[in-house]
């Protein structure tokens, strides 16, 4: 349950960084909840360069690619395969939860590296995000642990 939790509030805050991406980029003027002051603007952050395709696709595959995507749309992509998996009960399924779940706590660590230190920000949506990827990241070894240790059970009996 504490899982699917996790899932939609990652999905809703990618929802809403995307929205403010969007309208920031339609409308400058916008002024987004999240925009706290000068060093503290999500709306900054989502716009950079850093907030599509995390700043490396539109190098491998051009800046108008239809790959080179808001960050927060890989966002929604992850909560929803995570989401998906979730609802298996199998061992395998637990597996490549929690292998996603590392890859998108890399992309945290990289992505907080750039907020941090290249475009000198602190976003809360953008925080909130790495911690909700940290929690889900503890759920989803502590499934595979347990799916893992009832196959082994299973073959024992």
């Amino acid at each position: 349950m504490c899982f699917l939790f996790l899932c939609l509030i990652g999905a809703g805050l990618s929802v809403y960084a995307y929205h403010v991406e969007t309208t920031k980029e339609k409308d400058n003027s916008y002024r987004a909840a999240c925009d706290i002051n000068e060093q503290m603007s999500c709306s900054k952050v989502f716009t950079s360069r850093y907030g599509r395709g995390f700043g490396i696709l539109e190098h491998v595959v051009g800046k108008k690619s239809p790959l080179n995507q808001p960050n927060s749309v890989f966002g929604l992509v992850f909560y929803a395969l995570q989401t998906i998996l979730g609802l298996q009960r199998t061992s395998s399924a637990a597996f490549m939860q929690v292998i996603l779940a590392v890859m998108a706590n890399m992309g945290s660590v990289y992505l907080a590296y750039i907020l941090y230190f290249v475009l000198n920000d602190v976003c809360v949506v953008c925080v909130s995000t790495y911690v909700v990827n940290f929690l889900l990241l503890l759920t989803c070894i502590n499934k595979y642990s347990i799916l893992k240790n009832q196959v082994s059970i299973k073959k024992k009996v």
